[in-house]
């Protein structure tokens, strides 16, 4: 049987942390930032935990 190829796509979003949980980049932080106050901003830096929901979905996409 061949073996499961991962979807770039998915890995290139996602990143898995020691623990084994899933951490992904917040969305609306790339463009059309200047109407967006400082403070919207700075709350969508860092990563934040996949939803409990997706997370089975994304490890099979991860080959995991």
């Amino acid at each position: 049987m061949p073996k499961n190829k991962t979807h770039s796509g998915t890995a290139k979003r996602f990143r898995v942390t020691g623990s084994g949980k899933l951490r992904r980049e917040q969305a609306g932080r790339r463009h059309i930032l200047e109407k967006k106050s400082s403070r919207v901003t700075r709350r969508l830096e860092g990563t934040e935990a996949v939803a409990k929901a997706d997370v089975k979905r994304i490890n099979k996409l991860l080959g995991r």
